[in-house]
């Protein structure tokens, strides 16, 4: 009866058999995201660099004459040039993440692209957004003008419901979506971490 009590619980313990963290799915989690981010990339910076070149066709098309046309319109370039040259400093970031690394590295690495992915989806994604409506709406000044008062009421509340749209429920998915990757990948590495320092 006595020995029954004495139980060497660290013992059991550590002989207990510890499932080992699968790291090749890991691996292939990480090179899965950065596969979908270089894509992403490419594809903010076709689209942004597209949209600049048609915006300066009409402008060299159309020969806008006000001030405010023209001001809208280098606005808008400015602001599409300034998030994508800020994105693409992310494209080091992942082209460096690599197999060889521990996973330390990993797991540092990982840290460094959320913080600049949240600087990308806070300060720099506010300024785009508002460069970018004042730019439109600077832009549509100069037609709008030739409009009747309901056509332009029309022409900037359609827009601007669509930039408030983007704003309060196409960016915030974006937003979660991204960080939702880049926290399950941090905290897998975490969780191996702990389990190699046991």
């Amino acid at each position: 009866m006595d020995n029954d009590n004495n139980i060497d619980f660290k013992d059991l313990w550590k002989k207990q058999s510890v499932s080992q963290p699968d790291m090749s799915d890991l691996l292939a989690r990480v090179d899965k995201f950065k596969k979908a981010a270089l894509r992403s990339l490419w594809m903010i910076n076709i689209l942004l660099l597209a949209t600049s070149a048609f915006i300066i066709f009409i402008w060299i098309y159309y020969q806008p004459q006000f001030i405010s046309t023209k001001i809208g319109i280098v606005l808008t370039i400015l602001a599409m040039m300034i998030y994508v040259f800020l994105y693409n400093k992310l494209s080091n970031d992942y082209k460096s993440i690599d197999s060889t690394q521990t996973n330390q590295e990993y797991l540092q690495k990982l840290i460094l692209i959320k913080k600049k992915q949240q600087f990308l989806q806070t300060k720099m994604m506010n300024f785009y957004f508002i460069a970018l409506t004042l730019g439109i709406c600077l832009y549509m000044y100069e037609y709008a003008s030739r409009m009747s008062v309901l056509g332009a009421s029309l022409t900037y509340g359609i827009t601007l419901l669509w930039m408030l749209f983007n704003w309060f429920y196409i960016r915030p998915k974006q937003i979660k979506k991204q960080q939702d990757k880049i926290n399950g990948l941090i905290e897998k590495f975490e969780e191996v971490n702990h389990q190699l320092e046991l």
